[in-house]
């Protein structure tokens, strides 16, 4: 598995407690790139519930039964999803209207 992130520019890699981080990839690559790890509270999920209910939307919304042909289309289509996310999409929670169009409301309250 390959990234085009410069790793040297990461500083800190937080994960919950979950099996999947406990691997030695990850630890050696960490080590290598000197970035702290940030882990959860034990016990404790609310510290990533934001990102997870981020995730669940997009694998729900965005990812389901879908197919990529490349990570070129890939990268266009998330951009797009985002786009559409923030400008268009309305959401119950914020009086329905979008998010970009509920900051700026709250903005000029």
């Amino acid at each position: 598995m390959s990234t085009n992130i410069n790793l040297t520019k990461v500083e800190i890699f937080h994960t919950d407690r979950g099996n999947e981080f406990k691997n030695k990839v990850i630890d050696e690559v960490l080590k290598v790139f000197e970035i702290k790890r940030s882990l959860s509270k034990k016990g404790y999920p609310y510290d990533t519930a934001v990102a997870e209910a981020g995730y669940k939307i997009i694998k729900t919304e965005f990812v389901f039964n879908r197919i990529f042909k490349n990570l070129e289309e890939l990268k266009r289509e998330l951009k797009n999803y985002v786009l559409w996310y923030n400008y268009r999409r309305i959401l119950s929670a914020l009086n329905y209207m979008a998010p970009i169009e509920y900051r700026l409301a709250k903005v000029t309250e």
